[in-house]
């Protein structure tokens, strides 16, 4: 029996609503200012019916479903980027930086690291953090820079596979989040 066009009217407005905290909440993390930006989100396909947020392009390091925040947050010329991760590999290390595409199927479509000073290879060019797991799966790590992202020009985060893990090279995009910063 087709869809009547009364029951299709109530599936467009449900795909555009935003996405709600996962259940039982998004990953431990510290107190959120209220000029922060927060972004929840559960990592999923990269190629799924309705794109994601979170998208993963090593299951076995990101399942699908696992949590992730990042919180950004802007002060006197300096911004704070925390993630949160949950569900998880662990115990494992995950290098993370911003860069400057958007996620998507292709893991190199995040674009570049987002540098500051183009070209510059000084340690507060970049966001550069780590993001340790424990046994559980769950980590944080938290950086501040001394600058503020130039609009427009930075619009995900990516976790890098970190340590060779099963078929990774320490350099694998394991992950992205679209955040524009």
């Amino acid at each position: 029996m087709p869809l009547s066009s009364a029951a299709g009217a109530l599936m467009v407005p449900l795909a555009l609503l935003p996405t709600a905290p996962p259940p039982g909440g998004a990953p431990a993390a510290s107190p959120v200012p209220d000029t922060a930006r927060v972004v929840d989100a559960r990592f999923d396909r990269a190629d799924g019916f309705v794109p994601a947020r979170a998208v993963t392009h090593a299951p076995d390091l990101v399942p699908y479903g696992s949590q992730v925040r990042v919180t950004v947050g802007r002060a006197a010329g300096h911004t704070s980027v925390t993630v949160d991760l949950a569900g998880v590999s662990g115990p494992h290390e995950f290098p993370a930086h911003v860069h400057t595409g958007y996620c998507g199927t292709d893991p190199a479509s995040s674009g570049p690291h987002y540098q500051q000073v183009a070209g510059s290879d000084a340690a507060d060019n970049e966001v550069r953090m780590t993001v340790r797991t424990g046994p559980d799966g769950a980590g944080t790590s938290s950086v501040t820079v001394p600058w503020e992202f130039r609009p427009g020009e930075a619009h995900s985060l990516v976790l890098h596979a970190g340590t060779p893990a099963g078929p990774h090279a320490a350099a694998d995009r394991a992950a992205c989040v679209d955040v524009d910063f």
